[in-house]
């Protein structure tokens, strides 16, 4: 993307020898000339540029005054074009990357345009790096997804066997181990229904009572049987028993996140 140059000089002659020079540059375009100070504050609050020439002396405000009224920081990179070679070290006190002398010779200004284009991109490379770092600091903040497994080994003396979590139909207490029922097997697992509830993506899987843990995929019925308790019916045709809480904790499940 070509960089957004603004010329500023009160004199028509040496705004338009500038512009035939910047021309023959493919990486510029003029985006606006300026012949007074006002003219030049004004162009920079309304649009952003990336270069700026800048006379020295003219009507309206100066370069200096220029640089006082919108702030150093917020200056595009800045090169002074002037007859007068005595006001360069103020120029580089306020900042100004080079100072041209009039009338500007080519190789002069190939000269600047160099070092104009190095500092463009070193801050360009400076705002990713310190975007990056924003972006990196954001994520390490963030709490992270606790994870769920998707797989469960189960140990069977000299064989292991494998069993994909949602293929569970529903998971029945038996005092320090689990029986999780899958389809027509059952697997014993030396865990506590405490663990496994704790375990399990609780958007898939809920405690109905102290003693199961249901599939909610596997749900097809809810059986009221009073106030305190009901009974789950599953896909398979199994009745589960249910707590007040569990009938509870099931609604919210599968109703999801209030909006």
């Amino acid at each position: 993307m070509p960089l957004q140059v603004l010329i500023a000089d009160d004199e028509p002659l040496a705004r338009e020898r500038l512009r035939l020079l910047l021309a023959a540059d493919p990486e510029l375009v003029i985006a606006g000339e300026c012949r007074n100070g006002r003219e030049v504050v004004a162009a920079l609050k309304e649009r952003s540029c990336d270069v700026l020439f800048l006379d020295i002396q003219m009507p309206g405000g100066g370069g200096f005054e220029i640089i006082e009224q919108v702030g150093m920081a917020r200056m595009p990179v800045t090169v002074f074009v002037t007859a007068h070679n005595h006001y360069a070290l103020k120029a580089f006190d306020v900042r100004a990357l080079d100072y041209l002398t009039k009338p500007v010779e080519p190789e002069r200004l190939k000269a600047a345009l160099g070092r104009v284009k190095e500092r463009i991109a070193s801050q360009t490379a400076l705002h990713a790096q310190e975007h990056l770092k924003s972006l990196l600091a954001a994520l390490a903040e963030r709490p992270r997804a606790k994870e769920f497994p998707q797989r469960l080994v189960i140990p069977n003396g000299t064989r292991d066997s494998f069993v994909n979590v949602d293929e569970i139909d529903w998971i029945e207490a038996a005092d320090y181990y689990a029986c999780l029922h899958v389809g027509a097997k059952t697997f014993m697992l030396r865990e506590t229904i405490k663990q496994f509830a704790e375990t399990l993506d609780p958007r898939k899987f809920v405690r109905i009572h102290r003693s199961a843990i249901v599939n909610i995929s596997q749900v097809r019925e809810i059986l009221r049987a009073g106030r305190n308790e009901g009974w789950v019916l599953l896909a398979s045709g199994r009745r589960l028993k249910m707590s007040k809480g569990g009938w509870g904790a099931l609604l919210s499940a599968t109703r999801g996140p209030s909006a």
